[in-house]
């Protein structure tokens, strides 16, 4: 062959796959080198030094750092994001009750209240699925069910 070499004959196959893995290991190892850096920092019941200690043990010896802090704390790691993801859950939850709760300022109860109540009026069986989706559109149209006069769901959470 006079002609230029193209790279896929210079290439082979085999040698793509082992490329391929060792670009993956690489990626996964910087994941796994970052995961415990935010663990180092996210765990409260670590001094300031001990927190110091274990980033300069992860960044100077990063394979032997990074094994050993697997070794000697990653069972509470799993522990740690769950908790902090339980909080950030909790957080939110808890801004979207207040959020709705607060309604929209002028006595009437929000859409949510609403909502919320017409869900219970269902689930105790007082109306069907069918009545329950209507009176869930007028809500969310602004034409709630405490705004209509004889309308199924306030008829039927005052029986």
């Amino acid at each position: 062959m006079s002609g230029p070499t193209y790279l896929a004959y210079d290439y082979p196959l085999l040698s793509v796959f082992w490329s391929m893995l060792v670009f993956f290991l690489w990626i996964m190892w910087f994941v796994l080198l970052f995961r415990i850096v935010v663990d180092i920092f996210r765990d409260d019941a670590m001094s300031g030094w001990a927190k110091a200690g274990w980033l300069v043990f992860v960044i100077l010896l990063p394979f032997v750092g990074v094994f050993v802090y697997v070794i000697a704390r990653g069972k509470n790691m799993g522990r740690r994001e769950a908790a902090q993801a339980r909080a950030q859950q909790d957080a939110f939850a808890s801004y979207v009750r207040e959020t709705a709760k607060s309604g929209d300022g002028d006595g009437r109860p929000s859409s949510a209240d609403e909502l919320a109540k017409l869900s219970e009026i269902r689930g105790r069986g007082d109306i069907t699925d069918d009545e329950f989706r209507r009176a869930k559109e007028l809500v969310l149209s602004g034409h709630g069910p405490s705004e209509r006069t004889g309308s199924t769901a306030t008829s039927a959470s005052g029986s």
